[in-house]
């Protein structure tokens, strides 16, 4: 039983956040969610009351997952293929499950604004660009380091480039980008 309670919260969150980044969090209400799910609102309030909690569960799943990466960051050695690595596992937290969470943050930007949960989800973002960057780096190469971060997560909006690109391509083109840019790329 507890299974499928997982399950249907997590079938409740993907369909609430793809209702979110299409039609904005104020404008989704919960019986879009239920109807979409093919559910009833009930069945719903027996999982989430509110937008918020819905919202909130998935950042909380989202900070665990970056609190989990910066700890295993922290504990490499600062070499390139370190910080590879980890812009790959970013970039495999991207894939897997946040690519929609991100969209929605970058596309939705008042849902967040003076939240508490915003503020957790920015303060663990701050956190993750700071495991790029070595001790001994200049300024630049810190800034570098932090843009590397910045080019995966929008990577992740193709709304935000207006490129002639396929949305496919365009973390692959954020990760070659990322990876020149912790690698000190001199190229054209």
């Amino acid at each position: 039983m507890a299974g499928r309670r997982t399950d249907t919260r997590e079938r409740i969150q993907r369909i609430a956040m793809e209702l979110f980044a299409e039609r904005g969090y104020d404008k989704t209400t919960l019986q879009e969610v239920a109807e979409r799910l093919e559910i009833t609102r009930p069945a719903l309030y027996y999982h989430f009351h509110t937008k918020q909690d819905i919202l909130t569960s998935i950042c909380d799943g989202f900070i665990t997952s970056l609190d989990e990466l910066v700890a295993w960051a922290g504990q490499q050695s600062d070499t390139l293929e370190a910080r590879r690595e980890i812009l790959r596992r970013i970039a495999g937290l991207l894939e897997d499950q946040w690519r929609p969470l991100m969209r929605f943050a970058q596309l939705n930007q008042g849902a967040f604004r003076e939240t508490q949960i915003g503020e957790q989800m920015q303060e663990r973002i701050i956190g993750l660009l700071a495991v790029l960057s070595r001790a001994d780096a200049s300024v630049i190469e810190q800034f570098e380091a932090r843009l590397a971060v910045f080019a995966l997560i929008l990577g992740s909006v193709p709304q935000l480039f207006g490129m002639d690109l396929p949305e496919s391509e365009l973390p692959s083109v954020a990760m070659t980008v990322a990876v020149r840019l912790v690698s000190g790329y001199t190229g054209p």
